[in-house]
């Protein structure tokens, strides 16, 4: 059976049909997940013709993974100016598929779910939180407000209608975005964590260690991840005396602005921009250099970066959005948008070596819960539950 699977994310695509991404994690193996229950993938995603593929960008399809391309755009203006185009490339797409995965909050998947025939099942794999995703100061744009009154909705509106729905969070997502209570519903996280990211015994910080290295991990196209409100409280700590330097892994159109920040603040040689590292050996190089991994985000599902850290044995801090606190527990987090708070946090921690051997003890041991062969299991009845439904459907199509 062939799977239709919408992506909110942009790829590239070449003359010869492939995709291509910049963000490593959705590279061709992520999606031959869908394999292990379907026969064919077709990723329903924003694509931009290119004659070779950007540098550093890696293939996101192959064997069993088509791309179907959507018109390129950014932002509602262009869905707007491009949406004829828009609308026939998905339209043709439900033409030839069978069944329908949807990868949400993402506008493809609305539309897709708008031409959907009547009854025709689906499922959702529900990802983040556009309430948190809209909140003041992650996104700047004059519609902000509008945005985080509508897309939640929209997000409601798909997971009622679902016939089946995963999560990512085990309590958080479901919450605010509830399945029909007849359908299938299960939760895992979108990570693959094998045996070779997890480090076997957890770190010991000795009380004579000084200077500590922090790191984050996260896109720069937006402000989600809270890189800003790091740079400053990084400053605030080091007016108060902490030996510290900070790392930022990813890379975006805020970046100059966040270089800028860090100069103005004289963090220059304490913050280091390292961009986008293209491989999941390259991060876990970094944050093995690492003593404290921070996530302060405005919003989240599960953060698999903050997985990733954890599997590495660090002590975290993160913010009380989405399913962090399902991660850490409540003397780990912090308010979001609050430097202040953030940068005592740091200081609390760094200061107790031996609540930081605690920290990554307990991150390790919780990390575990997130191997891909405990998750696999999830995926695979979600997959199959879709399947099994929309063979019903189309039998009664005949």
């Amino acid at each position: 059976m062939k799977v239709l699977v919408t992506a909110s994310e942009r790829f590239a695509i070449t003359n010869d049909n492939t995709l291509w991404t910049a963000n490593a994690p959705l590279n061709y193996q992520f999606w031959t997940r869908y394999l292990d229950v379907y026969d064919e993938v077709y990723l329903l995603a924003r694509t931009k013709l290119y004659s070779e593929p950007p540098p550093g960008w890696i293939k996101a399809s192959g064997s069993g993974i088509k791309a179907v391309p959507v018109p390129y755009f950014i932002g509602p203006r262009e869905f707007i100016q491009n949406y004829p185009q828009i609308k026939n490339a998905i339209s043709k797409a439900l033409v030839n598929a069978e069944a329908i995965q949807l990868r949400v909050p993402c506008i493809i998947a609305q539309e897709v779910h708008r031409l959907l025939a009547r009854q025709r099942p689906y499922g959702v794999e529900v990802v983040t939180d556009p309430y948190d995703v809209f909140t003041p100061g992650s996104v700047k744009h004059p519609l902000r407000p509008f945005f985080r009154w509508w897309f939640p909705r929209q997000l409601q509106r798909l997971c009622t209608k679902a016939c089946a729905a995963a999560y990512v969070t085990e309590r958080a997502l479901q919450q605010r975005y509830p399945p029909d209570p007849l359908a299938f519903s299960t939760h895992y996280s979108s990570i693959e964590l094998h045996d070779c990211a997890l480090v076997s015994i957890p770190r010991s910080f000795g009380e004579g260690i000084q200077a500590l290295k922090l790191i984050t991990v996260g896109t720069m196209d937006q402000l989600y991840k809270a890189p800003d409100v790091l740079i400053d409280a990084i400053a605030i700590c080091v007016e108060g005396g902490l030996d510290l330097k900070l790392v930022l892994v990813g890379d975006g159109k805020y970046r100059l602005e966040l270089e800028s920040r860090a100069k103005k603040l004289g963090l220059t040689e304490r913050v280091h921009f390292q961009g986008q590292l293209t491989s999941g050996d390259a991060v876990r190089a970094q944050l093995d250099m690492a003593d404290l991994f921070v996530l302060p985000s405005y919003q989240e599902g599960l953060p698999k970066a903050m997985i990733e850290a954890m599997a590495r044995a660090l002590p975290c801090i993160g913010s009380t959005v989405g399913g962090i606190p399902e991660l850490l527990p409540g003397e780990d987090l912090i308010p979001p948008g609050n430097a202040a708070a953030l940068a005592a946090k740091i200081r609390e921690v760094v200061t107790d070596r031996q609540r930081m051997n605690r920290m990554s003890a307990r991150n390790l041991e919780k990390a575990r819960e997130y191997k891909d062969e405990v998750l696999r299991e999830r995926r695979i009845a979600f997959y199959r539950y879709v399947r099994e439904k929309t063979e019903l459907w189309l039998k009664t199509q005949k």
